[in-house]
């Protein structure tokens, strides 16, 4: 008997778990805007050196006007200078980061052939307000020399996800899932609320960081969360879904982006939009699975009970009866006493044991490879799809939306098909979508921008079914770290994807180009992987030792009792 029975005595999805699932989920959605913020935070207008005293004329090629922000607008960088003149009658010629005074001009024309005294912008800059009003770049002139700060927040923050996501999914383990869920949410709403208030770049960072490692924890534990109260009937549609809320985040930093151009206004919305969460988080029970593990069996009977009462259903099923007459003895769970009473005899398993075999290695690396990949591109898609051409906020909201239906078509073909068969041509058709962009003529952005989309719906859909089908490919007895293992490729892809972004300074597609030929190579070798469609995990002992792994003989009863528990 195996806990799994509880969902067949309180139902595997009924009003309770729905009630907890979409406030879980509500919340999660605040990781997506987190996390894709600074898109517009750290937006760059167009903007060329400030000059001393009052400009009256302004010349670019054959257009005239009386000041910059006149011209700015149409300004192109690396297509001319702008050409201005003073109420005192000098005449500069203005570019990016570098300004000109003409010696002794006689006429004011665009064109200049006499002597010229060059110096650099000192700080002083003049920014184009039509389409931004205010960035952390504006505000704190991150240009020129400073550039490299403003490209700095994302990867920053990146790295902050991946300390989070090992900090408090361990802390999780140790004090429950609810209680990190409570912390984090909270957290995510002050954190959010103080970056709007930095008063530096420098305060700026640190709060975004700190921003970055709670809502990953909130993302990690989240998932185990509403796996630990669902049934294995529907539990690949709820983890699922939980990205779904992430994509729906994303399109909320679309559409409030296009609504708030002052950046600090812009990150009070996006920090106070989920807040409502905060007003029913602390009544979140914690998982039976966790009760059970630390052998609070009393508090989970009640939950259990109180579970059953919500759903309208009668539970006559006593969690001390998923236990071995030995562990009722012992008042204590099998798995607690596994970690706490180890065998001398039993092999301590680490990273090592994923490389056991040449097949165990083989398959390892495939998969760090698809966690890697379905990370890059997917922050790549997203974080690039405002350089696509075109109205950066309809490019961004459309990278969002395209993921809801990825998820439903993942599902689907997920059951009907296979792991195998669903993952390797999603990751082939999103390297063939990124070859097309690069040879898509420039003028044509609606057909560069449809492919994109294509590429991230396909991106969406093996980064979405990694995490079951990791689960499945791994006896258990190594399940967890080989998901440990893979989530940490994940946050490596992060937080190189901001910088294979900027690689667009060097070659407008080299992204594309970068993300195209590792997803292909990647799909293709997706194919080598065995299938798990219907493949029971509590028989995959059998599959450990032919894969090179020993487990001892407390590892066999803990996956033949606690199977559901350790999947969770």
């Amino acid at each position: 008997m195996t806990v799994e029975r509880i969902f067949d005595e309180i139902g595997h999805f009924k009003r309770f778990q729905a009630c907890l699932y979409f406030a879980a989920v509500f919340q999660a959605t605040a990781c997506g805007i987190h996390y894709l913020a600074s898109v517009f935070l750290v937006q760059t207008p167009n903007f060329v050196c400030s000059v001393p005293g009052n400009i009256t004329d302004v010349l670019y090629g054959n257009l005239t006007g009386s000041s910059l922000e006149d011209i700015l607008p149409v300004f192109a960088p690396g297509t001319g200078r702008l050409v201005v003149r003073t109420t005192e009658g000098e005449q500069w010629e203005l570019s990016r980061c570098r300004c000109a005074l003409r010696v002794d001009p006689n006429d004011f024309t665009y064109d200049f052939d006499g002597n010229k005294t060059v110096k650099a912008c000192d700080g002083d800059f003049v920014y184009d307000r039509t389409e931004v009003q205010q960035s952390i770049v504006t505000d704190w002139d991150l240009v020129c020399e400073k550039e490299w700060l403003a490209k700095l927040c994302q990867p920053t923050f990146m790295l902050g996800v991946l300390v989070g996501a090992l900090l408090f999914g361990d802390i999780a383990d140790r004090v429950g899932r609810a209680k990190i869920l409570m912390f984090t949410s909270l957290c995510q709403f002050v954190f959010g609320v103080s970056v709007a208030f930095s008063g530096n770049y420098y305060i700026f960072v640190v709060l975004r960081f700190l921003l970055a490692m709670v809502s990953s924890g909130y993302l990690v534990v989240v998932f185990v969360y509403v796996t630990e109260f669902t049934g294995i009937k529907v539990r690949t549609w709820t983890s699922m879904h939980v990205h779904a809320a992430f994509a729906v985040g994303i399109m909320v930093v679309a559409l409030t982006g296009y609504l708030v151009r002052v950046w600090w206004i812009y990150q009070i919305v996006l920090s106070t939009c989920t807040s409502p969460f905060l007003l029913v988080c602390w009544k979140f029970p914690e998982t039976p699975f966790y009760l059970m593990a630390k052998g609070r069996y009393k508090d989970a009977q009640a939950l259990v009970d109180t579970i059953a009462r919500f759903n309208g259903l009668e539970c006559k099923l006593k969690v001390q009866e998923l236990l071995e007459p030995e562990e009722r003895e012992n008042g204590r769970a099998l798995l607690d006493e596994a970690e706490q009473r180890p065998s001398q005899h039993e092999k301590k398993l680490s990273i090592l044991d994923l490389f056991s075999s040449w097949r165990m290695a083989g398959r390892t690396c495939t998969v760090w490879a698809i966690w890697f990949i379905g990370s890059l591109g997917y922050y790549v898609f997203s974080l690039g799809s405002v350089n696509l051409g075109g109205n950066q906020y309809v490019n961004l909201f459309l990278a969002g939306a395209v993921e809801l239906p990825s998820y439903l078509v993942g599902c689907f073909a997920m059951d009907r098909i296979g792991r195998k068969k669903t993952c390797a041509p999603a990751l082939i058709l999103a390297g063939v979508a990124c070859m097309l962009i690069i040879v898509v003529p420039a003028d044509i952005n609606a057909l560069a921008i449809a492919l994109a989309m294509i590429g991230k719906f396909a991106i969406a859909i093996a980064f979405g079914l990694i995490y079951l089908y990791s689960c499945e490919l791994y006896p258990t007895i190594i399940r967890s770290l080989a998901v440990g293992s893979g989530s940490m490729m994940c946050r490596v892809g992060s937080v190189v994807a901001p910088f294979c972004v900027y690689l667009a300074d060097v070659w407008i597609y080299l992204p594309q180009l970068i993300v195209g030929i590792l997803a292909f190579i990647i799909g293709v070798l997706t194919l080598l992987l065995p299938e798990t469609l219907g493949k029971p995990l509590t028989t995959t002992l059998e599959e450990a030792e032919a894969l090179g792994c020993q487990p001892s003989k407390k590892d066999s009863a803990l996956e033949m009792n606690h199977q559901a528990l350790v999947q969770a």
